[in-house]
């Protein structure tokens, strides 16, 4: 079976138009960032300010070690949700790739397998045991595939959890080392 230009156009066409929209994907995902940023950087201006002025109201050393204490939480909570936004966008974006290759596969899968069974049907006489051999290695082929793609949507998901665990052990890391600050300030 022979492709007509008609199929080769359309087929080319239909890859441009996957590339610029995985492109658009991939922009959205970066313009998340920045805003991102954007939006962490005004804050941390503003917290900076803040902090500032309260650092020089400070009146003896058991305030400032308080003040310490009150601004050591927060900052690593803050920490922890920028890394889970980043995360999260990262995530996203990775996510809408696969499904588009996921799908592209698919397409492509489904369009060889038809070329196999025409190519099988029209096979002369005799060759019934090497059509039997390419339609088999086909089969291991597409099944070697969706494996590896089950054992990447395990790993993301171990990867995520271990992520969201980790984080969430640093925010309760810092809240107890800022009780015992605190502690230590008070006494």
């Amino acid at each position: 079976m022979m492709l007509t230009a008609e199929q080769i156009l359309a087929a080319h066409k239909a890859n441009v138009e996957t590339l610029f929209g995985l492109t658009n994907k991939a922009f959205e995902g970066v313009e998340k960032l920045v805003e991102l940023n954007l939006q962490v950087a005004k804050t941390a201006l503003s917290e900076a300010a803040d902090t500032t002025a309260a650092a020089l109201s400070v009146k003896d050393a058991q305030e400032l070690l308080s003040l310490q204490a009150a601004l050591l939480q927060p900052t690593a909570e803050k920490a922890a949700s920028y890394s889970r936004h980043i995360y999260d966008i990262a995530s996203a974006t990775g996510s809408e790739v696969a499904k588009v290759a996921e799908a592209q596969f698919a397409d492509a899968q489904k369009k060889f397998t038809a070329v196999v069974d025409s190519a099988a049907k029209n096979a002369p006489a005799g060759t019934e045991n090497a059509v039997a051999l390419v339609k088999s290695a086909v089969a291991a082929a597409n099944n070697a595939f969706e494996s590896v793609q089950k054992a990447t949507k395990q790993a993301v998901e171990v990867a995520e959890a271990n992520f969201q665990a980790a984080t969430s052990q640093a925010v309760k890391a810092t809240q107890t080392a800022a009780r015992a600050s605190s502690k230590r300030a008070a006494a």
